[in-house]
């Protein structure tokens, strides 16, 4: 990696972004698989797992199978933002979820504040108020409040706070450990956690054509391999509260494949709200420098930046 800041920055927010797209496709592949929800889930992680024990061994050798707790901590994390985001599906509208899970910046963001300490410039929470008006424009009048909702809007803010506590258990655990391990040693957690749940609560595990196990790789193989494992890259040279908003892009992503492979075309509103998250993560991108010398200040050890440069 170089030791250009603003190289580093560049790198990690495109590898963020790259996650993102590749996670907000997994709304087609679970579309595309004929096996309940809990089960989708749970293929997602367990068919992820062969893949990146390869990139974990080629990596880091043995070393990274060796569990360590921020890595478990994520894995759990994610387990209960795919559970709940689940739940929110079956038991709200798809827009209504859609709208509360993506409060997961709000979250990341205060929680960078109030306890990593980390200072949010103005440009910052312009950013952030820019993404969350784009998304809500992405979910458009879809989006309702009904009190008979409400157990599924719940479902939906729980998956917001799963994902937030995700996504900085992997950026915090960044600092002492590689992106392949962290990346395999939490979808490893995910699946037995989501194993449990899913022989619970489905009446089956195996998909019933070819078509739907297809599906249910490309699930495993893009969103989470793809995905989880660019997000962990990018983590390592983003501010989490910055790259919670490249995230974003994930609600712009599954539009996008929806207008181009499941006839759902995108409405003028649709496209200024791709265009204002796009607007937000611009207006908020930190701006990088190196140190002068003899500066103080203390270095952020989950994103590598130093404490009040943005």
């Amino acid at each position: 990696m170089s030791k250009n800041p603003s190289f580093t920055l560049a790198f990690g927010t495109l590898m963020l972004t790259l996650g993102a797209l590749a996670m907000g496709a997994s709304v087609l592949f679970v579309r595309l698989a004929d096996v309940g929800p809990f089960a989708s889930a749970f293929w997602r992680v367990a068919l992820a797992l062969p893949p990146l024990a390869l990139w974990a061994a080629l990596a880091e050798g043995t070393r990274a199978f060796r569990p360590d707790r921020l890595s478990l901590l994520a894995g759990a994390f994610f387990a209960g933002d795919l559970f709940f985001w689940h739940l929110a599906i079956l038991g709200t509208t798809v827009a209504n979820a859609t709208v509360l899970a993506t409060t997961s910046p709000l979250w990341i963001t205060a929680f960078a504040v109030l306890v990593l300490r980390q200072k949010v410039s103005r440009a910052g929470l312009l950013g952030l108020g820019l993404c969350i008006a784009g998304a809500l424009a992405l979910v458009g009048r879809s989006w309702q409040f009904d009190p008979q909702h409400l157990p599924g809007d719940a479902a939906g803010l729980a998956t917001a706070i799963f994902f937030a506590g995700y996504f900085l258990a992997v950026s915090r655990a960044r600092a002492s450990r590689g992106a392949a391990a962290i990346t395999l040693v939490s979808t490893a957690t995910t699946a037995l956690i989501l194993l449990a749940v899913a022989l619970i609560a489905e009446p089956t595990l195996w998909p019933a054509s070819a078509g739907g196990l297809a599906a249910l790789v490309a699930l495993a193989l893009v969103s989470q391999v793809g995905g989880q494992g660019l997000m962990a890259v990018g983590l390592a040279s983003v501010p989490p509260a910055f790259g919670a908003l490249v995230f974003f892009l994930e609600v712009a992503s599954a539009a996008a494949l929806g207008a181009m492979l499941l006839d759902e075309p995108i409405t003028g509103l649709q496209a200024a709200g791709g265009a204002l998250i796009l607007a937000g993560i611009v207006v908020a991108r930190p701006r990088a420098r190196p140190p002068r010398t003899g500066e103080a200040g203390k270095d952020n050890s989950a994103t590598g930046y130093r404490e009040g440069r943005h």
